[in-house]
């Protein structure tokens, strides 16, 4: 595939696709006799993987050490799990800080739309009288 293919297959731009190969976020991509980047299905799935990662906000400097061990091979199995286990206790730590962030939105909303019933009933009765 070319970088127009992958970008439009997973909404990344194209400057986005070199940059990550640039710093080690996704491996090197191979290129045809004319020098285009030429994706593998093995490419796909390494930027599916960052997208996902990166849309979850794992920072980029920890995925970069996760690429550049995968690439040192199975000596690094251990320490590739020991990353994705830190990255995934932060991530879960995230999500339940979100979560009351959430709460508290809704409960914010629910005052104002309880404000809200509350200036519309009044005006009403002040309309009545």
């Amino acid at each position: 595939m070319t970088i127009t293919e992958v970008s439009r297959k997973y909404g990344l731009s194209a400057d986005t696709l070199r940059y990550y190969e640039r710093v080690g976020l996704i491996p090197k991509v191979n290129r045809n006799r004319s020098g285009v980047r030429n994706y593998t299905q093995e490419d796909c799935n390494w930027v599916e993987f960052i997208k996902c990662m990166r849309g979850a906000g794992l920072p980029i400097e920890v995925l970069i050490d996760y690429v550049e061990m995968f690439q040192q091979g199975d000596s690094t199995v251990n320490a590739r799990k020991e990353l994705l286990i830190d990255q995934r206790k932060a991530l879960a730590e995230k999500i339940e800080e979100m979560k009351k962030t959430l709460a508290r939105l809704d409960y914010k909303i629910d005052r104002y739309e309880k404000g809200l019933v509350m200036s519309e009933k009044d005006l009403r009765e002040k309309k009545n009288n």
